[in-house]
């Protein structure tokens, strides 16, 4: 193609300052006066019992290590166990606050005529399946226009495609489309001449350029598709309460076809819906933002949430990767209210359909995600945002503390004679006596572990029925309960293995091996034993020694799941792509029987679009 299409209104320019970190910021344009909500009766209910588990537990141990004194290694060993134990309960507690909140009958509000705003659904592509893009885009037009909203919506193909092939292929789709777009549809279309700073580049652009005609912004990302009701419940809200500035939905995940990703489908729409409606709660007026299917007041981002570059150790600019939750923080910084409304439905994403393409993803979010605490002492943040940050990076940091605490755990054995450490005695004066621990004391400590990670699953099936959902909606309730139980044992047997990855993903940031920021490949695919085998030989290797160890008496009988998928990574990452009827049988889902109407649209304006561009003869980007 010659030229780049470029199918866009008049700029309509605003100002997007770099905010300073240093520097605390107040937005003038935050509303005066207005009722504020405050969530600390929530949190107090979140924290606290979770504070008090991991300390509870933390003073049991002492007591059972502290007959010779508690030195250095059993002080590291307490610390490790308190702080996971910590964000395990804190998680049981957000689900039982779900449960709580899902339980309580809200009267519905009156809803007057509200004052209509212009809001820009923006779509950033980068090297994408241009059909897929632009069949969803199509189908929340069109969707939209059937229940004659009162607001009006345009949508924007934002392209960053480097690929020539793509690019050209991107451009005669968007052409094709709008052709057969119904009257009063607004598609644009543009492609920067270079991808400058990313995704955070890409909406920068726009906002800078267009920004100023459009009262608020629906963020999507490639793989989004909204409901035309769910889009305009979000507006709805936004107009509703002038001081918000970012509000966002809670998407759920659809197209699952592989095992692995229909266990991620199952679990996203069963035990999900608990949990997120707790995080809803405690976190109140101080929400956070996931970089897509949320509505953002377009000037109060401009103004309260450029990014500046951070500067490394060696004195170079860098981009800020996970640029969401320091977004979501800036905002809530500047006076303007950030919030979460679990309760939309019909925001929906897709997964990975892999392990190992899981893996690729969460490498990238690793790295973005370890940024956030060179942030935490910045200036002006407040202290729900900057715990927003640190949890990110904890849930990455949690998986080396994990394999510590089993390697620890592995050591200690049986007993002291049994033990790999037997020779942690008083004959040796060079090493510290190792505390003794019975068989009885491990088997306690390994149940109370697993019932608490299990919990949560437990508490989020009970509560299923709180959010309208039916457990008949899965195909009946023996089948709900069949994928139930065929997911549990799914996460119990790749848990291990996506610790290891989560673990080797900190390490390549810490190390400076992972660079970049890579398109996610949506489609998946097979892959081939050499990558298998790459991928997974120190989960393989850990597997085997602590398989050793359990056979030769030296390590607890009761690590043995934890050593079976370990050793079993290259076969179970080989099943987590398998499709079709294999997957389905494994794990139902709700969709398998009741499929949204949104998807079948999509799906039908996907599979038009693909056929009209092979027509034309252009060359199709591997899918």
């Amino acid at each position: 193609m010659s030229r780049d299409l470029h199918i866009m209104p008049p700029e309509a320019p605003l100002a997007m300052p770099a905010q300073n970190f240093a520097q605390g910021f107040r937005d003038a344009q935050v509303p005066a006066g207005g009722r504020k909500v405050s969530a600390g009766f929530w949190r107090a209910l979140a924290f606290s019992p979770a504070m008090a588990a991991a300390l509870g537990l933390l003073w049991v141990m002492s007591d059972w290590f502290s007959a010779e004194g508690i030195n250095l290694v059993e002080a590291i060993l307490l610390t490790l166990i308190s702080f996971n134990f910590f964000w395990i309960s804190f998680t049981v507690c957000t689900v039982l606050l779900g449960m709580v909140s899902l339980s309580r009958q809200e009267q519905p509000k009156r809803e007057g005529r509200l004052q209509p705003l212009r809001v820009a659904l923006l779509t950033p592509v980068y090297n994408e399946v241009p059909w897929n893009v632009l069949g969803n885009a199509r189908t929340m037009l069109e969707d939209l226009q059937k229940r004659g909203d009162q607001h009006h919506y345009a949508m924007f193909i934002l392209s960053d495609t480097r690929d020539p092939e793509i690019a050209a292929q991107e451009q005669a789709s968007v052409e094709a489309m709008r052709t057969t777009l119904a009257p009063g549809l607004e598609l644009y279309y543009r492609r920067r001449p270079a991808n400058t700073d990313r995704k955070v580049g890409n909406i920068a652009d726009w906002v800078s350029r267009w920004g100023a005609d459009w009262d608020a912004m629906l963020v999507l990302d490639a793989d989004s598709l909204m409901t035309g009701r769910a889009i305009r419940r979000l507006t709805d809200a936004l107009a509703r309460d002038p001081r918000a500035g970012l509000i966002q939905s809670y998407p759920q995940l659809i197209g699952a076809q592989s095992v692995f990703a229909r266990m991620q489908q199952f679990a996203n729409g069963v035990y999900g819906i608990a949990f997120a409606e707790g995080l809803a709660r405690w976190c109140g007026q101080e929400g956070n933002y996931w970089g897509h299917n949320a509505i953002i007041r377009t000037r109060a981002f401009a103004s309260s949430a450029g990014l500046p570059k951070l500067r490394s150790l060696s004195g170079q600019d860098k981009l800020i990767m996970s640029h969401d939750f320091v977004e979501a923080g800036l905002l809530r910084r500047a006076g303007w209210a950030v919030r979460f409304l679990p309760r939309i439905r019909g925001s929906y994403e897709e997964t990975p359909p892999t392990l190992i393409d899981h893996a690729m993803r969460d490498r990238r979010w690793c790295q973005g995600n370890l940024q956030h605490l060179k942030l935490l002492g910045s200036t002006g943040f407040r202290a729900v945002s900057r715990f927003h940050m640190f949890h990110g990076a904890v849930g990455y940091l949690m998986s080396p503390l994990w394999f510590a605490l089993l390697v620890m755990w592995a050591l200690i054995g049986q007993g002291e004679e049994a033990s790999v450490l037997h020779y942690f005695s008083p004959d040796n004066p060079l090493f510290p006596q190792w505390p003794e621990m019975s068989e009885t004391r491990h088997v306690l400590i390994i149940l109370v572990m697993y019932a608490m990670l299990l919990a949560p699953k437990v508490l989020g099936v009970a509560a299923l029925p709180l959010s309208g959902v039916r457990y008949s909606d899965f195909g009946g309730t023996r089948k709900f309960f069949t994928s139930f139980l065929s997911e549990v044992v799914l996460s119990i047997l790749y848990a291990p293995i996506l610790m290891v990855q989560q673990m080797i993903a900190v390490f390549r940031t810490a190390f400076g091996i992972q660079k970049g920021w890579s398109p996610q490949a949506r489609d998946g695919g097979s892959y081939g034993l050499r990558t298998l085998i790459l991928c997974h030989a120190l989960e393989t290797v850990s597997g085997a020694a602590l398989g050793v160890g359990i056979l030769a008496g030296l390590v607890s009988v009761w690590l043995a799941p934890i050593a079976i998928s370990l050793a079993l990574a290259i076969p179970l990452s080989a099943l987590s792509g398998v499709s079709a009827g294999a997957a389905r049988r494994m794990v139902g889902m709700r969709e398998d029987f009741s499929e949204p109407a949104i998807t079948r649209s999509a799906r039908r304006y996907r599979d038009e679009l693909k056929r009209v561009i092979e027509g034309k003869g252009i060359v199709t980007p591997a899918e």
